[in-house]
């Protein structure tokens, strides 16, 4: 495990006692048991902090962004805490800092080196990981093509509906199948027709204005399944269905966030016209990449705003919350 391990030492054996008779021995012993039990106690708490793995008893985190190591490297005093997951390995550890006063984690979606293609991404140890270390509220910025000429290089927009176009993603928690603790989800359908959190977007919206960066106030995420960029037909499919930008990422982040019942605000930073919406040679990584280097200082801005100004967690109030009241899971959540 990384710096944010603890070791759990033996506790010492109480101290012999002579032995007694008559009265004095059951009370002896009586000592001697409690004593004990408090000292088991006491080591079976220390071994369970010691194990966090994803599952920690205290939150270590209020507030989660799924981003690359831009949005965390230069930040003082790091820690970086590896998980696991009933659903295996997140895409990388978690890494926890402080940001405007808030207790925030950290986690490269692609992994470091970006190593995890779109559709590889272990989407749901992601959230999962989120919500074990005490994430309640999530930002997650990510590259998109503009699918509009009004959309060019640099544009933020802050989406408020999603079209699902992946192929092969895991979307769900609740799929039926057993957990390798024996537990089983109950099939369950969640009510998804507004995807990002109504506060979350306020914030962020309000973060780039104060910004003086004129983000796109609503729109529609289109997100294919990747890692390949889109075809100039499949660009002007996605364009005529109402499409704003076009992803590979976004889903099924936010579904699964819901689920989890964590506030999940997507903010989508424009990198290139999609194929269909200009003339040249198409989309290159190359481009996608230089584009967001060049805005991604300005976009860390926005991000540690917005995380300042969502509310606490004891005081959430939206739908996100209310996901699932009056459903029997059949699992626990972390």
């Amino acid at each position: 495990m990384g710096n944010d391990d603890v070791t759990a030492s033996g506790t010492q054996a109480p101290a012999s006692v002579a032995p007694a008779s008559g009265p004095e021995a059951g009370a002896t012993a009586a000592v001697v048991d409690t004593a004990q039990r408090a000292a088991d106690a006491a080591l079976a708490e220390a071994s369970a902090e010691a194990e966090f793995e994803g599952l920690a008893p205290a939150p270590r985190a209020e507030i989660g962004v799924i981003g690359g190591s831009g949005f965390y490297s230069f930040l003082d005093d790091v820690t970086e805490v590896p998980v696991t997951t009933p659903y295996g390995a997140p895409s990388d550890s978690l890494f926890l800092g402080e940001v405007a006063g808030r207790r925030v984690a950290f986690l490269p979606r692609h992994g470091r080196g970006h190593h995890l293609p779109p559709h590889r991404i272990n989407y749901r140890a992601n959230l999962w990981a989120l919500r074990a270390a005490g994430v309640r509220q999530v930002l997650g910025p990510c590259a998109v093509g503009g699918l509009r000429p009004e959309y060019g290089p640099g544009t933020l927009l802050v989406p408020d509906q999603l079209v699902d176009r992946t192929k092969a993603r895991v979307q769900t928690y609740f799929d039926g199948e057993p957990l390798p603790d024996g537990t089983v989800p109950n099939v369950v359908h969640t009510s998804f027709a507004d995807p990002y959190c109504p506060d979350g977007r306020k914030a962020a919206l309000a973060a780039a204005h104060g910004r003086d960066w004129a983000a796109v106030d609503g729109g529609t995420l289109i997100v294919v399944e990747g890692p390949r960029f889109s075809t100039r037909a499949e660009s002007r499919f996605h364009a005529a269905m109402g499409g704003s930008v076009v992803g590979m990422t976004g889903h099924p982040e936010a579904v699964l966030a819901r689920e989890l019942g964590l506030c999940y605000t997507s903010l989508t930073l424009v990198t290139d016209l999609d194929a269909g919406a200009e003339t040249g040679e198409g989309v290159s990584h190359t481009e996608v990449l230089r584009v967001f280097g060049e805005n991604v200082d300005r976009l860390r801005g926005v991000l540690f705003d917005a995380i300042g100004a969502l509310p606490e967690n004891g005081s959430r109030s939206c739908l996100c919350t209310q996901a699932h009241d009056g459903w029997d899971l059949g699992i626990e959540l972390p």
